[in-house]
């Protein structure tokens, strides 16, 4: 079994072996030609990202600068949004459902390292995958660690390390992580805490949702 295998199953490997810093150069390549695009060409952007991810839906929208390590490890459903800065060390799968939002400067972190000095220092790490379900929203400058599932609806708060699996419908803040509480109907008429949609704004979302209902 050769790294990239090893890196694939979870398994210890070793970065710089195997092709795998020839596969990271390739990415980076990508990487550079799309943070480093013209504003006024900002409409390439889209197709550009379809080159780079393993996998997104149509509409796929994430603002310069982006980075990440291999790119093919990455899959995105539909109505992907993410703001500037959006880091992910994709060394194992990161999956992401459809319809998430991200803020600026949120990390998501596949890889780690041994924890015993000795052990690290051979030079082996590894990459644990991280699932992130459908509708979910991820404030700014939040860090998302190895292994982690995010549940459908979720919402974690700005400057959380989310360190632990957080379940569909919660709302989870902090570092160390916290499950506030669940995400109900009660949160329907409310945009930002106790203000809530204005008559234009709310008859504006009913008639869009009796039009997807009639759709589906």
């Amino acid at each position: 079994m050769d790294q990239k295998e090893r890196m694939l199953k979870e398994l210890p490997y070793k970065a710089w072996m195997d092709g795998l810093e020839e596969e990271r150069m390739v990415c980076r390549e990508k990487l550079y030609e799309f943070n480093h695009l013209h504003p006024r060409e900002h409409h390439k952007l889209p197709e550009m990202m379809k080159n780079i991810l393993g996998k997104t839906g149509e509409t796929v929208n994430i603002l310069p600068p982006f980075h990440c390590d291999y790119g093919y490890n990455i899959e995105v459903g539909e109505n992907f949004f993410a703001n500037y800065n959006f880091l992910v060390l994709d060394v194992a799968k990161v999956s992401i459902g459809n319809n998430v939002q991200v803020a600026p400067n949120v990390a998501i972190y596949t890889a780690g390292h041994p924890l015993h000095p000795e052990m690290r220092n051979t030079g082996y790490e590894y990459g644990i995958s991280v699932t992130i379900g459908d509708n979910v929203w991820i404030g700014g400058n939040t860090v998302i660690l190895p292994g982690v599932t995010i549940g459908d609806n979720a919402v974690i708060g700005a400057g959380s390390v989310v360190g632990k699996d957080v379940p569909a419908d919660m709302l989870a803040v902090g570092n160390p992580l916290r499950i506030i509480r669940e995400i109900t109907e009660e949160d329907r008429p409310y945009y930002y805490k106790e203000r809530e949609y204005d008559q234009e704004s709310w008859q504006e979302i009913q008639d869009m949702l009796k039009t997807k209902d009639v759709s589906d």
